[in-house]
């Protein structure tokens, strides 16, 4: 059986949108020569491939080397530094840096918004 209470609808106009952990979700089908997951949505019936929304859709390396293009840049590695410990182009680690950068802002929104507003909360 698939865990799948991770993941969250990707569309906008459902009423589970970006609500985790509501078993809303299936696996449709598996895809592409990596067997990727097609996630549908009970609720609205919205497809949506498991890496949507995810710093890794769309992604064309091999996992392990999207993973250490990325654990370089969080050590500090510069961008030639990490395209030749990874073997990629500095193009693309650009591209990635940009693509964690944009995914890093999206989930700190997520978790913004769902921080308790009370002037008394500890995370005033």
């Amino acid at each position: 059986m698939d865990d799948l209470h991770g993941f969250c609808c990707q569309n906008a106009n459902c009423p589970d949108h970006g609500l985790r952990g509501r078993d809303n979700l299936r696996v449709g089908f598996r895809y592409g020569p990596r067997q990727r997951r097609l996630l549908v949505c009970r609720s609205c019936q919205a497809r949506f491939s498991e890496r949507q929304g995810s710093a890794f859709f769309g992604s064309r390396l091999q996992d392990e080397q999207a993973h250490a293009v990325f654990q370089h840049l969080q050590d500090g590695c510069g961008v030639r530094q990490t395209a030749r410990l990874t073997g990629v182009d500095k193009d693309t680690v650009v591209r990635y840096a940009l693509r964690a950068g944009e995914h890093a802002q999206q989930t700190h929104d997520e978790l913004v918004a769902f921080s308790p507003d009370d002037p008394g909360s500890p995370t005033r």
